[in-house]
């Protein structure tokens, strides 16, 4: 009886850790044309029946083997390098992430912050700052901490070392002063129609300053809006400062103050507050009555020296008589 097809039945026996290839098997040892099919095309088989001299070829077991061959089948090699990134060695591809990945707190206030790794094994990690710190959870790829007491903008760090090596992630702690107090004054707060008058919104302690807009308001008209971008923060707060020129319908609605604190580029929110409405009095102006005044005065001295005149003819007259009088006697 034969054995396989190609080799006679009276071939040597197989020794252990080798396997019989015919030819074709061979071939497949042969470089693979890169093609898009999974398993490589099988070389024609020639026409001819091949025949072997001596004994079958022998080829030790090794990973070298054919696809067709290897218990993955194809995916053998797309496995090997999956393995060979999802199993960490020299640990040079691992990270380190912090959650979350901007911090915004009020100031003497606390916040959680998570600290973890892709590392499967780290060595060690741990939370560097100058804050108050305590350790609420671990894991062997994390750490949960709690910061409190955060009064000023700093800078928080997390490490982990894996396989000798180590790497930091910083995470921005930014401190905030919400607008509480948005103050609204308008000097004077009576004025003539045709006066002029000043509207001024003032708030204190508020930070970060760049992102802050403050808008006057007359009912629903915006009067002024001005955005502090570029300007340093301070404990004197922001001021806006407008001037108009009071009419009769300014009495008719309030003026107003809004602050808007956009804090959505640090990872919060927009906080908004508004002042107290103010009432601008306006008035008609008084007739002007210096002008009559002075007429007057200057009529009554006219009046004056005029009765003077007459008075001084008058008399001038009575007393040129008396003497004419006195002469015509004494010529008698």
């Amino acid at each position: 009886m034969d054995g396989p097809r190609g080799h006679p039945a009276d071939d040597k026996p197989l020794t252990k850790g080798q396997i019989l290839l015919d030819p074709i098997a061979m071939r497949l040892l042969e470089p693979l044309d890169p093609g898009p099919p999974c398993f490589p095309r099988r070389p024609a088989r020639s026409s001819h029946r091949q025949t072997t001299t001596g004994g079958p070829p022998l080829f030790p077991v090794s990973l070298w083997m054919p696809l067709e061959m290897s218990p993955f089948g194809c995916w053998g090699l797309p496995t090997a390098l999956l393995a060979l990134f999802c199993c960490p060695g020299s640990g040079e591809g691992f990270e380190v992430r912090m959650y979350p990945e901007q911090l915004l707190v009020e100031p003497g206030g606390s916040k959680f912050i998570n600290c973890s790794t892709s590392c499967a094994q780290p060595e060690a990690g741990g939370l560097e700052t100058a804050l108050t710190k305590s350790l609420l959870q671990s894991g062997p790829q994390w750490n949960q901490y709690v910061v409190s007491n955060i009064s000023q903008d700093t800078v928080i760090y997390c490490y982990f070392t894996c396989s000798g090596r180590q790497k930091l992630k910083s995470l921005n702690v930014s401190v905030f002063y919400p607008p509480e107090q948005v103050l609204l004054k308008l000097q004077p707060a009576w004025v003539a129609a045709g006066g002029s008058f000043t509207a001024e919104c003032h708030v204190p302690a508020v930070r970060p300053l760049e992102s802050l807009t403050l808008t006057l308001l007359h009912g629903k008209e915006a009067l002024c809006n001005k955005t502090f971008t570029g300007e340093k923060n301070g404990t004197r707060g922001a001021t806006v400062t407008h001037n108009s020129t009071a009419h009769r319908e300014d009495s008719r609605h309030n003026f107003s103050c809004h602050a808007h604190l956009d804090l959505r580029s640090r990872g919060g929110s927009i906080l908004r507050s508004v002042s107290e409405p103010q009432m601008l009095k306006v008035y008609e102006p008084r007739p002007d009555n210096q002008m009559a005044v002075i007429i007057s005065v200057v009529a009554v001295l006219l009046f004056l020296f005029v009765a003077s005149i007459l008075l001084c003819f008058v008399l001038g007259q009575h007393w040129r008589q008396r003497r004419m009088g006195a002469y015509g006697v004494q010529d008698a």
